[in-house]
C-alpha cells in the first residue's frame, strides 16, 4: 500500500476539538458547581519511615466548620494498589487508604472534610500526633542489603516477592548459546544512573464525591483510568462495584500520573459526612504524594565484534519504586522487553531486574513506562560501541536494528508480540 493509499497517514486532519478547547468550553474536574460542598485536605507525614503510636483529634474537631476527621480507626484495613492496571493487577497489594505506618514524607496521615478550604487547613494543623520514629533507607542497592530498615514489615499486605529485603517485585531471565563473551572481540560494561522526574501535569490531582439520588458513590476525578478507579476504590472500602459510578471529565494532562488510583480519601469522606467533598492537591502536594518516574540504576554489559555485530547483552536494571510497588513489576519488566529486542544479538541475552522499596516518594506510570530509563542506556551504549570500532554511530544501528520478520527471544521470555500469544494459546489449552 502507497502513502496516498491511506486517509490519515500524511494527510492534514482537523482538530476537532480545538475550537471548544479555544473558546473554554470543555469541563475539567473542577468546573462544577455543587451547593455546600465540603472541601478536604490531608494530614502528611513530615517523618520518612514512622510509626503512628496516637492520634489526638480532638481540637481539630472543635474548630467551626469542620464535618469530619479520619483516621487510620476510621477504616478498614484493606490492602491494595494503587496502580490503574487491569485485574489481577500485577502490582503488590502494600497500600491502605490510611495506615498506621507513615513510609515515606508526605505519606497520608490524616484526612479532614469541612465546610471551608481553610477551616480544613487549620484543623489539619490541629491534629497532634504521636510518631515513634524508625530507620529510613533511600538508596535501593541500601534498602536490599541484610539489615536495612524493613519498610513493609506489616502482615497484611500481599505479592510482594521478598519484603524483607525491600523488593516489591523482581524477573530474571538467560538465553545462553555458547560462553559468555566468547566470540566477542570487545566487551564494554557500563552503569546509567536516571534521577526522579514529575509529569507536571497543568491541572493537578482533583476528585469530588458525592452520592446520587440513587445513592450510588459518584467520583468525578481527573483520571485516565476511571474503570480501574471504580473497581480499586469499591476494593479499599469494602463496598459493591455497582454502587460507585466514575465520571471522567476533560483531563488537564495525565502522562501516567494519573493512572494512579487516589480517590480513597475524598470517597471515604463523603461516606463518613453524606455530603460532597473535594480534595485538590496543591502543586506541592502534586510533587510529594503523588507519583514520579522510577528513578533507575541500569547496568549494562555488552559484547561485539569488529566489524560491529552484537554478539553478548547482560543487562542488570535496578528500579527506585519508593514506598509503594505501583507498577513496579511492569514498569520494570518494560525497561528490559522493550528494549532489548531493538537489536539483534547473536549469541547470549540476560536481563535482570528488580523494583526496590525505599523511604521516597512513590514512583508509578510515567510516559515511556520504563523503556525510557533502558533506551537511555541502550543508546548510549550503542554509540560507546560504534566509537570503539570506529563506525558511524548511524550506521552502527542499522547493521544491528531488528528487521521485518525477524524476533528476539526477548518476546517469550517477556511475553510480548507473537510469542506472548502463543503462550496463552498453550497455557488455557487451544492447541489441544
Amino acid at each position: 500500500m502507497e502513502v496516498q493509499d491511506f486517509k490519515v497517514v500524511n494527510k492534514r486532519v482537523n482538530k476537532i476539538d480545538s475550537l471548544g478547547l479555544a473558546c473554554g468550553e470543555p469541563l475539567f474536574c473542577d468546573d462544577i458547581d455543587i451547593k455546600e460542598i465540603l472541601h478536604a485536605k490531608i494530614l502528611w507525614s513530615p517523618h520518612p519511615h514512622a510509626k503512628i503510636k496516637n492520634i489526638d483529634i480532638s481540637k481539630a474537631l472543635k474548630i467551626k466548620g469542620v464535618k469530619a476527621v479520619l483516621t487510620y480507626k476510621d477504616l478498614p484495613r484493606i490492602p491494595h494498589t494503587t496502580a490503574g492496571q487491569g485485574y489481577p493487577e500485577p502490582s503488590p497489594y502494600d497500600s491502605y487508604i490510611l495506615d498506621n505506618k507513615v513510609r515515606y514524607v508526605g505519606d497520608k496521615v490524616a484526612a479532614v472534610a469541612a465546610q471551608t478550604l481553610e477551616a480544613a487547613e487549620q484543623a489539619i494543623k490541629a491534629i497532634k500526633v504521636d510518631y515513634q520514629i524508625l530507620p529510613a533507607v533511600f538508596e535501593p542497592l541500601e534498602a536490599m542489603k541484610e539489615g536495612a530498615p524493613v519498610i513493609h514489615d506489616e502482615k497484611d499486605s500481599k505479592n510482594i516477592p521478598d519484603a524483607s529485603h525491600n523488593i516489591a517485585a523482581k524477573f530474571d531471565f538467560e538465553v545462553k548459546n555458547n560462553d559468555w563473551f566468547s566470540e566477542a572481540d570487545y566487551t564494554i560494561e557500563q552503569i546509567y544512573k536516571m534521577p526522579y522526574l514529575q509529569h507536571c501535569a497543568i491541572e493537578p490531582h482533583t476528585s469530588i464525591c458525592y452520592f446520587d439520588s440513587q445513592g450510588r458513590l459518584v467520583i468525578r476525578t481527573s483520571t485516565q483510568v476511571p474503570f480501574h478507579v471504580r473497581r480499586i476504590v469499591a476494593m479499599a472500602l469494602n463496598i459493591p462495584v455497582k454502587n460507585i459510578r466514575v465520571i471522567k471529565p476533560r483531563i488537564g494532562g495525565g502522562f501516567g500520573s494519573k493512572q494512579e488510583v487516589l480517590e480513597g480519601v475524598a470517597a471515604a469522606l463523603a461516606f463518613k459526612t453524606k455530603m460532597p467533598v473535594k480534595l485538590e492537591f496543591t502543586r506541592s502536594e502534586v510533587f510529594i504524594s503523588s507519583r514520579t518516574r522510577h528513578p533507575a540504576y541500569v547496568r549494562l554489559k555488552t559484547g561485539f565484534k569488529k566489524d560491529g555485530a552484537i554478539t553478548d547483552a547482560d543487562m542488570e536494571v535496578i528500579l527506585n519504586t519508593g514506598a509503594y510497588g505501583s507498577h513496579a513489576l511492569t514498569v520494570m519488566m518494560c525497561s528490559g522487553s522493550h528494549t532489548i529486542p531493538m537489536y539483534k544479538v547473536k549469541n547470549n541475552i540476560k536481563f535482570s531486574g528488580k523494583s526496590v522499596y525505599t523511604n521516597l516518594p512513590v514512583a508509578g506510570a510515567y510516559r515511556g513506562y520504563g523503556a525510557t530509563q533502558g533506551f537511555f542506556a541502550w543508546e548510549v551504549q550503542m554509540d560507546l560501541m560504534a566509537e570503539k570500532i570506529g563506525m558511524d554511530p548511524v550506521e552502527f544501528r542499522k547493521k544491528n536494528y531488528i528487521k521485518l520478520g525477524e524476533g528476539s527471544p526477548v518476546f517469550k521470555a517477556m511475553g510480548e508480540g507473537r510469542e506472548g500469544v502463543e503462550q496463552v494459546i498453550t497455557s488455557i489449552g487451544l492447541d489441544k
